[in-house]
């Protein structure tokens, strides 16, 4: 018996080792997947402070709190089964999503970067005047929860091609940890920026004179806090997104912008070093991105005229 009992023991050892390996393997995985995943969740700050414009300051927590509710939504009971049915039965689809989902993002950005060089806008914009607050407030936490399935479903669609060789648990607990991590991360952002400038009123109301000089910094930073976010958020959709198609391309035995990319990569590591040849490409990928994105903008809205009508 006693030595029946130590052998069980040291099954246990070798079971709990092998657990804690996999559960370091699946946290590796979930934070490698996590950054290639980055310059989308970068766009997914920058979009959403947006949503709790014009409205009640003592709702914009609860407001993205609903948001944050329904991105979990999106990725834990909608995308995530999903993702693991495609993995497991259509392996091959992932490439083609991706560059789909990239494709888009380079839409999203051009159409930004059009808008901002005096282009017409398409689509709803934020700018409405409120005339109902609790239906327009329904109307925004939808449109929020609808833009954030469009940048969820790129996430996961990233992060599934990362994991692809991954057990079918392991990919479960990897989309799960990065879709609820993202979640909250995004959204923390978000619930600060759009205080900021709160907490710095409040500050600038204190008698400790370097508290108060905090406090109108803050305020007086968040505008350009806005801007900054809108811009990076802008070139990240378009560096993601042009990267994504390159990639998909090469995936597919279509080398030849995969290659000229990489050739200036290269190029600029020999006179620069691996940062520079890292921006080398980011850069590379975001201007094919907005060549890609303005050629699909202008079929869309010239040639198919879908969503020609500015609203």
């Amino acid at each position: 018996m006693p030595g029946g009992l130590v052998a069980l023991f040291d099954d246990i050892a070798v079971i709990a080792r092998a657990t804690a390996a996999s559960i370091d393997d699946v946290a590796v995985a979930a934070g490698r997947a996590s950054t290639k995943a980055a310059g989308v969740v970068i766009d997914d700050a920058a979009v959403t402070p947006g949503y709790v414009t014009g409205l009640d300051p003592a709702r914009e927590l609860p407001i993205i709190a609903k948001i944050a509710l329904g991105s979990l939504k999106n990725k834990l009971l909608i995308l995530l089964p999903g993702a693991l049915l495609l993995s497991e039965f259509l392996p091959q689809a992932i490439i083609y999503l991706l560059m789909l989902g990239g494709a888009f993002l380079c839409y999203e950005g051009a159409e930004k970067v059009i808008e901002k060089l005096g282009g017409a806008k398409h689509g709803a914009t934020l700018e409405d005047p409120v005339s109902d607050p609790v239906e327009f407030e329904k109307q925004r936490v939808a449109g929020a929860v609808r833009t954030d399935m469009i940048l969820s479903a790129e996430i996961m669609a990233i992060v599934l091609n990362e994991v692809a060789a991954e057990a079918l648990a392991n990919r479960a607990i990897i989309l799960a940890l990065v879709g609820v991590g993202i979640t909250i991360a995004v959204y923390g952002l978000v619930a600060f920026i759009v205080k900021m400038d709160d907490v710095g009123l409040h500050l600038a109301q204190r008698t400790n004179a370097g508290a108060r000089a905090l406090g109108r910094g803050l305020v007086a930073a968040m505008p350009m806090v806005l801007t900054v976010l809108s811009v990076v958020g802008t070139v990240a959709m378009l560096w993601v997104g042009g990267g994504i198609v390159l990639h998909g391309m090469h995936e597919l035995g279509i080398d030849t912008l995969y290659e000229y990319a990489h050739d200036l990569e290269h190029a600029a590591e020999v006179a620069g070093g691996g940062v520079l040849g890292w921006t080398t490409f980011a850069g590379v990928s975001a201007l094919f991105g907005l060549a890609l994105g303005a050629a699909i903008a202008f079929m869309l809205h010239k040639v198919l005229n879908i969503g020609a009508a500015a609203h």
